[in-house]
Parts: structure tokens; sequence; C-alpha cells
């Protein structure tokens, strides 16, 4: 795993996240390669993707993003585990944004290990999520090569691939498909269904849900949550038009997304980013809870009525934003 550290000289917080980082992996089977970039230029800072000291860079996403950030030389602050402002992640917090869990045992490979979205104290489960999701991504060529085969046989047909079609992409007989999605599966980056077919592939969803995504010169597919709808379109760099509807009132709602631009109809539509506390992945503590809504009196009364389920309420710009940190750079490297 590649760790890189983005900083303005002498920023005394560097320090502190090495310290943290130090902390987080103590005990934990993970390799990491720590190195430091120097920035003191406001273009040299957008192009790195800098958005305060320090900018931590995990295999090159930041997990710790938010909606409306920009790039900047400036200080960078971050939610603390008692609510307040740090300027560093806490221990928690990187243990979420490196899947790992404080037993010593990295979250890979084991469904009951750690949530998506379970969120540390003080931190938001878009926060999380977040991060669980930058994490959640094939380090290796050939599974990365398969992985995005999956997501443009979904772009493009509106269904799954089968193993049989993913035979090529494999790195040869030693190396099965399905030892592939089973690796891919186990880092919560595909989910296969009993038989081994796969059921989904963040965006994408093999069943119908409630979020049905029309893709310019594409198909039309299923979406698993209103996050992942939201960014399909900075990932195929094209259009879509989403159809979902209200789950408190089932008014029917539509979603524009073209370019960096969104709109909605209602024009008042937001969307609730939540969780199911306890263990397991994406597609069963989180993805059932990020839903539209026709506006955030809808959205609170769902809540209010369901209070097992934390969450926040954001705006569509936001939530957009969120989707597209998430998902914009899957096929474009």
């Amino acid at each position: 795993m590649k760790l890189e550290i983005l900083q303005v000289p002498d920023c005394p917080n560097v320090a502190v996240l090495e310290q943290r980082i130090r902390q987080a992996t103590a005990g934990q089977p993970v390799q990491l390669e720590i190195t430091r970039r120097v920035i003191d230029d406001p273009g040299r800072a957008a192009t790195a993707g800098m958005t305060g000291s320090p900018t931590l860079l995990v295999d090159g996403c930041d997990p710790f993003a938010t909606p409306g950030q920009v790039p900047s030389l400036s200080c960078r602050l971050y939610p603390s585990d008692t609510g307040r402002l740090d300027g560093a992640p806490s221990v928690a917090a990187l243990r979420a944004a490196l899947r790992l869990v404080p037993d010593g045992t990295a979250a890979l490979g084991d469904d009951t290990a750690s949530s998506c979205c379970t969120p540390p104290a003080a931190e938001s489960p878009a926060t999380v999520l977040r991060a669980w999701r930058a994490a959640a991504q094939p380090a290796d060529p050939t599974e990365k090569a398969v992985h995005q085969a999956i997501l443009r046989a979904f772009a493009t047909d509106g269904q799954a691939p089968t193993g049989d079609d993913l035979t090529e992409m494999a790195a040869g007989p030693d190396v099965p498909v399905e030892q592939l999605l089973r690796r891919l599966h186990d880092a919560d980056i595909v989910r296969l269904d009993a038989t081994g077919s796969i059921a989904a592939a963040y965006p994408f969803s093999a069943t119908p849900t409630p979020h049905r995504v029309r893709i310019a010169g594409g198909a039309t597919v299923s979406a698993m949550c209103a996050v992942d709808a939201l960014g399909m379109a900075a990932m195929l760099d094209t259009p879509v038009t989403i159809t979902s509807a209200d789950p408190v009132t089932a008014d029917p709602i539509t979603v524009t997304v073209d370019g960096g631009h969104v709109t909605a109809d209602p024009a008042t539509t937001v969307v609730f980013v939540g969780a199911q506390a306890g263990p397991g992945p994406s597609a069963d503590t989180c993805c059932h809870y990020l839903n539209f809504f026709t506006d955030r009196a809808s959205a609170q009364g769902w809540a209010d009525t369901h209070p097992g389920i934390g969450g926040v309420i954001v705006e569509l710009p936001d939530a957009h934003h969120l989707g597209t940190t998430i998902f914009g750079h899957l096929l474009h490297s």
C-alpha cells in the first residue's frame, strides 16, 4: 500500500500524521510505502490533489476528501474523535481509510471484519464511506484489468459479464478467473452470489434496484445506491439520467448528470447517506440507506422513524461530488 503525504514546507502536522499512521498500523499485517512531497505552489497543489497541508493519499486517492474542498496550501483540518478539529486524521479514521481493525487483523477477505459505513466517533457516514471505497480498490494489475472489464461490460451491455467473458483478462492458467473474482469479492470491490456469479460491481447492481440509470450511448442499468448512481457520469465520462423514487412518498425523482452539472426534478431533491451499525460489506450495511428524497423534510421524516440507521442529509451537489470522488477515477487509469 502506497501512502503519499502532500505538505507545505515545514508543516508541523506532518509529524503528527506520521505518528498516527504508526499507531494505526502497529501490529497490523500490512506493508506500507510512505513518501513525502513538498508543495509550495498553488498550481502544483491542484495537480497533485492537495487540499491543505497535510493531505494523505492512499494508493493515489484522498480518502478524507470532503465536498467543497479546493486545492490549497493552507493548514488542513480534520474531525477528531471528540468532535473538534485537528491537524491530522485520528487513529480511528486512519484505520478506516487503510481498512484495518484494532485487533491487528487486516479487514480484507472477511465480510464480518468491519463495516463500510459504521463511523468511528464523530465521523459522518459520508466521510467513512468515502474512505472505505477509496481503500477498496485493486492494486494488482490483473485484478484491476478484470475489475475495469466488469465495469465496462455493465455500462455497455447492462448486465454482469460471465466468467467465460472474463477469461481472456486472466494472467494465464495459473490465475483462474474464479480466483480473481474471489479476491475482488473479499476486498469488497465486487459481490458474488452463492453460485460465484457477479451480483454487483460498485456502482452497478446485476439485479433491479430503486435507482435506474440511463447511460447516454450505452445501457440502462441499476445502481447500488443513490451515491453510486451519481458517480456513474464521471466514471464513464458521459451524461446519465437517473430515475428513482422517494422511499416515504413514492413520488418519482429524476436526476440528470452532465459533466460537472447535476439537476433534479423536483429541484429540492436531497440524498440521505446512512449506514446500519455492524460489520459487513457496503452492499449489506450501506447501500440500502443511501437514497434520494424529494426534499429535506421527507428525508428527516424517514430518519426519525429509523433511529437505528445513522446518517446525514446531503444536498444534491454534495452527494454528486461524493459519488464523483468515489467512482470518477475507476476507468481513467
